[in-house]
Order: structure tokens, then C-alpha cells, then sequence
């Protein structure tokens, strides 16, 4: 069992959570929880003749999967979830945001609450003097915001007022936490749009550790292949 943000528990197969985070000012991924299998996705697509699975239906499940997708026949993979939270700068938000067909996303609110911690993305190809101006501008943001605050609050404003408002002098790359869920074919969207060379590499390095998460769950080898997301040895492939 695995605990949401929202206090609601989910029964959830995949109970350890599989985590890869990255350095200070880095973004984040957890895969934090799944549900479905190669099993569900070919029980799902038997489910109009059968859904016994004997020990020789169950050796077709690899090559039932690669039928599957080779012909477009994609709704039993809508079967599965996959349950990530990450830390992203706005930017990435927005790329994860897009296009959310079968995709659940909520994310922190600075409209309700003001935000103590302090967290900005810094891109990890900037030279030394780039990240220190920008750090410095980030951190400057950052203290007027928390200052406008306080002066509205001073000034008779009501604090929700202050909060939404003095979110305007936060920074493009001010990171938050975001809950997002997808079914594995959104998913795989997702990674066609977002795990691609074409991609922003702030995201796309955040859709490659979300598939690399998905991979060592061990739990979708033969989905995983169909949709040449890995090699023939399970190795996470490059970028579309």
C-alpha cells in the first residue's frame, strides 16, 4: 500500500518506491507507485473470448503484445497506471502539462499557500559565470517575493490576495512538485513527444528517467519491447 499526497491509499503493485533524483537545482522523477502488467494489458485484449489464462496462453503473452501494437490495437494498454511525483521547473511543467490525454496532474499552489522553500532549476550546461548570475537573479526573486507578502499583508490586503499576486515576481525557473499519473499508453505519448531529440533537454532528460523508472519496476519487459522503448537485452533506447 502507498500513501497519495492527498491521503487516499491506493492498492498499488509496485509498493517500493523507485526513486531517481538528481543534484540541487536538478529536477526530480519517483516513480512512487503502478498497477497493470504485460499480463493485464493481454487479459485486457482477451477479455472478448477469455480471460483464463493457462500456461499456454500465458507463453503467447510477448508476441500477443507485439501484435498488438504493430496493429494499432492500443486500448488494452490504457489498462495500466503508472504513478510518478517529480520536481520540475515551470518549463517542464508546461512540456508534461500539453497534450494529457490520459494523463491525472495535480501540482503544488502558490496561490494557496506561500512557497518556503526556495527551489529554482539552474541549467546544467551553463558555464560558471551564467549559474552564478542566474542563481543570484533566482535568489533576488525569491526575496521579493516573500517581502511582497508581508507589505501587502501590512497594507490591509487579505493574505490570499498577497499570495496569488506576489506569485509575479517568481523566476520561470522556480521548481515545485508536481503528482502526475498516466496509463501506459499515454505514456508512451508522452515519450514520443518528450523523449525525442526534438525535445527541450531539461525535459527530455526528465522523460528518460520516468522510462527508466518504468523499466526497472520490471513489470512491462514485453510492452516495453512492442513499442521499441528498450533493446532486444532490456536497455533503455535513445532518445526518438
Amino acid at each position: 500500500m502507498v500513501t497519495t499526497l492527498t491521503g487516499v491509499t491506493e492498492n498499488l503493485s509496485h509498493d517500493s518506491v523507485e526513486s531517481l533524483s538528481m543534484e540541487e537545482h536538478k529536477n526530480c522523477v519517483e516513480l512512487i507507485g503502478t498497477y497493470g502488467s504485460d499480463e493485464i494489458h493481454a487479459l485486457s485484449a482477451w477479455t472478448s473470448t477469455s480471460r483464463d489464462l493457462p500456461q499456454e496462453k500465458r507463453e503467447r503473452i510477448p508476441q500477443f503484445i507485439k501484435m498488438l501494437v504493430e496493429n494499432g490495437h492500443d486500448t488494452p494498454f490504457e489498462k495500466s497506471s503508472l504513478h510518478f511525483l517529480m520536481t520540475t521547473d515551470i518549463a517542464s511543467h508546461i512540456h508534461i502539462l500539453r497534450h494529457r490525454i490520459g494523463v491525472s496532474l495535480n501540482s503544488a499552489s502558490a496561490r494557496y499557500k506561500e512557497l518556503k522553500e526556495d527551489k529554482f532549476y539552474v541549467p546544467f550546461d551553463w558555464d560558471d559565470e551564467d549559474r552564478s548570475a542566474y542563481e543570484e537573479f533566482a535568489k533576488d526573486c525569491f526575496k521579493r517575493y516573500h517581502a511582497s507578502i508581508d507589505r501587502l499583508v501590512s497594507k490591509g490586503y487579505d493574505r490570499k490576495r498577497a499570495k496569488e499576486s506576489s506569485r509575479f515576481y517568481l523566476p520561470y525557473g522556480m521548481q515545485y512538485a508536481i503528482d502526475v499519473m498516466f496509463n501506459f499508453r499515454s505514456f508512451v505519448h508522452f515519450l514520443k513527444l518528450r523523449y525525442s531529440r526534438d525535445s527541450q533537454e531539461e525535459v527530455r532528460a526528465i522523460a528518460r528517467h520516468m522510462l527508466q523508472a518504468v523499466i526497472d519496476c520490471g513489470q512491462f519487459p514485453h510492452t516495453l519491447r512492442a513499442f521499441d522503448l528498450v533493446d532486444v537485452n532490456g536497455v533503455i533506447r535513445e532518445p526518438f
